[in-house]
């Protein structure tokens, strides 16, 4: 008995799909993405096309506020910088000479090639802080 139900079942589902698609035998809609510069004004669309616009300056319409993440991480850096970033941090703990520590003999011969860095720094941070103001 069930496997009689089973069979027929079986047998009549490739029937009822095919009348699920021929109801929807309507195109589908058109859609269009344009993307306006100054002054330009969005085109209508015609029948059943759909259109989408959005600004030059913004393509993805990501808020200005999330995608300027500010420095990338350590964990988040390539093996490089990573080796980089502990080679400078061993340098100014074992007092290597150009490295401005406190510690081991030379040490002290760095601090104004430190002072020029972050100045350097500091100058390129405050463009860009200055740049993101609108």
């Amino acid at each position: 008995m069930i496997r009689l139900a089973l069979a027929v079942t079986l047998l009549a589902s490739p029937a009822l799909a095919a009348a699920q698609t021929a109801e929807s035998s309507t195109p589908p809609q058109r859609i269009r993405s344009v993307q306006l510069t100054a002054g330009q004004q969005c085109p209508k669309g015609a029948g059943d096309e759909i259109v989408v616009c959005s600004p030059a300056e913004e393509p993805y319409r990501i808020p200005k506020s999330l995608r300027d993440s500010g420095p990338i991480p350590m964990q988040n850096q390539s093996w490089v910088n990573r080796v980089a970033d502990i080679d400078q941090t061993n340098r100014v703990a074992g007092g290597i000479p150009n490295t401005c520590s406190p510690v081991g003999n030379g040490g002290q011969t760095g601090c104004s090639v430190l002072a020029a860095k972050q100045w350097a720094a500091e100058k390129r941070a405050q463009r860009q802080a200055d740049s993101s103001v609108p």
